[in-house]
């Protein structure tokens, strides 16, 4: 079968189709459009500049590689480290993922650093969810999970003086979390998402996510096109214990499937009504109080801030501990 000639350059044989723009792209034009959507994003919101030090916090999977392919291509590879977690999963669930991508960081002169759940806490996740399972602990192995890869990703970029945290969150991801957010009635949480009140923070090192204007497919057309090894085991936890995300997501692929675009639009319509509320948020930042056990930032009424919290129900009850390895 002859494939159509691609719609913007006309020389190159279409290789994909965009449902949300009806093009037929070839492979490089596909590649330079999503590289040129990214630095547009990057720039509208500012989300980092050229002297700036960026953490990557790289999984290893599909949005991982696409992160620090196209990262790679707009800002200096020598002001880049990566950063992967090691849960502690069944089945090994990201470590043959970190060797991937430590071999293409490294292929772009990015420096990867390789971090474990048991390095910090003295338990990896799998542990951690026995342990709450046997106590009774009514929190979620997802909870654990986000909450402590957060505090990773937080003291790795303050050991490694990064300016920013840069997340491989996809379109997909972040329109499960507005979508969420507004089920849960939490318009704080709705308005912190966006990029500009992402930025303003005296506390954390600002976290920000560059792909999210572009498609999980988008991602993984990338990837695979780009020969990078794609991982093929989801978390054995998103199905044992579902969440409100899984809802999200299965609600959101059918409207998708049905009204191509329909996430782009919903994330380009809550940027522009969110804005004035983010700038505003921006301009009066609030110095949070800090946990009475590690120090950490943490919300005004709690006494633990919410890792050491989940670490003293089942049982761990040291400080997270702040350690560094070369992967």
């Amino acid at each position: 079968m002859t494939l159509p000639p691609c719609s913007l350059c006309g020389g190159g044989r279409a290789e994909i189709k965009q449902p949300h723009t009806g093009l037929r792209l070839c492979w490089r034009c596909f590649r330079r459009q999503v590289v040129e959507r990214v630095r547009n994003e990057v720039k509208r919101w500012g989300l980092f500049e050229p002297g700036h030090r960026l953490l990557l916090a790289v999984s290893g999977g599909k949005d991982s590689f696409t992160l620090l392919d196209v990262l790679s291509q707009i800002h200096d590879t020598g002001r880049m480290v990566a950063l992967t977690i090691i849960e502690g999963i069944p089945g090994g669930y990201h470590v043959e993922e970190a060797r991937a991508i430590s071999r293409y960081a490294r292929s772009y002169g990015v420096d990867h650093v390789v971090v474990s759940f048991r390095d910090y806490f003295g338990a990896t996740l799998a542990e951690m969810v026995r342990e709450a399972s046997r106590r009774g602990v009514g929190e979620k192995p997802c909870t654990f999970c986000g909450v402590l890869r957060r505090r990773i990703m937080e003291e790795q970029a303050r050991l490694l003086g990064a300016d920013r945290v840069v997340t491989a969150h996809n379109l997909d991801d972040e329109a499960q979390t507005a979508l969420m957010n507004l089920l849960r009635g939490d318009y704080v949480g709705l308005v912190r998402m966006h990029p500009v009140a992402a930025l303003a923070t005296r506390d954390f090192v600002p976290r920000v996510k560059p792909l999210r204007k572009v498609y999980e497919w988008e991602t993984a057309a990338y990837a695979f096109r780009s020969g990078y090894p794609i991982q093929s085991v989801e978390c054995p936890y998103l199905y044992e214990a579902p969440t409100l995300r899984l809802r999200a997501r299965l609600a959101m692929y059918r409207l998708e499937g049905s009204r191509p675009g329909s996430l782009l639009r919903m994330m380009e319509a809550l940027d522009v009504l969110l804005e004035p509320a983010a700038r505003s948020l921006a301009r009066s930042p609030v110095e949070l109080p800090r946990c009475a056990r590690c120090g950490a930032p943490t919300s005004p009424t709690r006494r633990l801030c919410k890792a050491c919290e989940l670490l003293e129900k089942v049982g761990l009850r040291r400080a997270p501990q702040q350690t560094l390895q070369p992967g």
